[in-house]
């Protein structure tokens, strides 16, 4: 009874509007203290003090210092002009094809995937450039939204992935092996959403062809080399094991710095301190959704939940692969209501543990878990990286969400690929770690 009250709480409060760290921590706090709940000897003063425990161990993590790391990596990379550049690079690879420059843009945003690990940052710093020049080469204006918002949601799935991070953490699963994992299924999400492009730009006739150029190549990735060195650096470091996740987002805002001031000698000094300020409002936000996710975990944990979650599958009698469905049905339904980094603090200790009843490698269980909840991002009511690119463009969230349908249905199918042909995941961790 506890845990069905915790939980229509939590989505009425979601409802009314209330900031998903309140929705998440107030029902549980309120339940905490409320007499009747736990055993008269234990004490509210007790209580009080669990509560304060829980809030600090639930950010109390040396993995989770990558978080406002890699958000001011990306943030100082923004500013500092790498995403025309990449953008430039991209549509110098891919321009002569239908739909160039909209392959370009998905091409760019897998690239800068590899610094960030944020699908809004992500979102924002292509869509700014990138919605304008789709708009001027004649894609319709909901169409770009549409394809900056999909792309942009790859930025969770290409390692290094915030989302990824925060599994790791919550479940001790390797994070090396988790970004490992991530790296075919992302490219795979990409090459679906061109082929989507592709498609809507031969059938309409949308976009202008560039012709190809080795020239035009040399010339673009020349300028765009220090950009592209960010994601090498940071991924050859994690996966090599010379440096920790936290380590490589540091050595990322580092990189970022030289870049974007010695290099490029786009971002001066004093433009660094509000880009600071505003990249940890947004970390500080996420640290306080999983400092108060702990204390709903927590009291859920206390109520038997998983076992109660195990015992009901188990009445269901389903085969590995049914159960499989059923989890990642949830999980669907789940991304399109709740905030991604709250959807894994909450459910992840339940349902990590279901992961050998579906015959499901943990790191590839991670895997499925960040990809399913990064296509909520696409839909509303609330997909970030839709509300992102609609700021953007200047559109209605209902306009953009109608176009972002194919981008959907794609991203579904590349689900049911990584649920079900587990080498897509395991293949490089097992290539680099045995």
């Amino acid at each position: 009874m506890i845990v069905l009250f915790l939980f229509a709480a939590l989505f009425t409060l979601i409802a009314l509007g209330l900031p998903i760290a309140l929705s998440i921590g107030l029902p549980a706090i309120g339940l905490m203290v409320t007499p009747g709940v736990f055993p008269a000897a234990v004490k509210i003063s007790a209580l009080g003090q669990t509560i304060i425990q829980l809030l600090f161990a639930g950010v109390d993590s040396f993995d989770l210092l990558a978080v406002p790391l890699f958000m001011l990596a990306g943030s100082i990379m923004e500013r500092g002009g790498i995403s025309r550049q990449l953008i430039d690079f991209s549509e110098s690879l891919v321009g002569w094809a239908y739909g160039g420059l909209a392959c370009a843009v998905i091409v760019a945003s897998m690239f800068f995937a590899g610094i960030s690990g944020s699908a809004a940052a992500d979102t924002a710093a292509l869509g700014a450039i990138a919605i304008p020049a789709l708009i001027r080469q004649g894609y319709p204006p909901a169409f770009s939204a549409a394809l900056v918002a999909a792309a942009g949601s790859i930025g969770v799935v290409i390692p290094p992935s915030i989302p990824m991070v925060i599994f790791g953490s919550l479940t001790n699963v390797s994070i090396a092996r988790l970004f490992a994992g991530g790296m075919l299924v992302g490219v795979l999400f990409g090459l679906s959403f061109m082929a989507v492009a592709v498609w809507f730009s031969w059938r309409y006739g949308y976009g202008t062809r560039r012709p190809f150029s080795l020239r035009k190549i040399g010339v673009s990735f020349r300028e765009a080399f220090w950009a592209l060195g960010a994601p090498v650096i940071v991924l050859g470091g994690i996966l090599s094991g010379i440096v920790t996740v936290t380590e490589a987002a540091a050595l990322a805002v580092f990189y970022a710095l030289v870049v974007s001031v010695f290099i490029n000698r786009k971002l001066t000094w004093k433009e660094l301190p509000p880009l600071i300020i505003h990249s940890q409002i947004v970390a500080a936000s996420i640290l306080f959704i999983i400092a108060m996710a702990k204390v709903f975990t927590w009291l859920v944990a206390m109520q038997q939940t998983t076992m109660l979650v195990q015992n009901a599958l188990n009445a269901l009698a389903m085969p590995p692969w049914g159960m499989l469905l059923l989890v990642m049905a949830v999980l669907l339904a789940l991304g399109c209501v709740m905030e991604t980094t709250a959807a894994l603090i909450l459910f992840v200790p339940v349902l990590a543990a279901l992961a050998p009843q579906m015959g499901v490698d943990p790191a590839q269980f991670g895997v499925l878990m960040v990809v399913n909840l990064s296509i909520g991002m696409l839909t509303p009511p609330v997909g970030i990286c839709l509300f992102v690119s609609c700021g953007i463009a200047d559109l209605p969230l209902g306009r953009v969400a109608r176009a972002a349908i194919p981008f959907v249905i794609a991203s579904i199918l590349v689900l049911l690929v990584t649920s079900f042909w587990p080498p897509l995941t395991l293949w490089i961790p097992s290539l680099i770690y045995g």
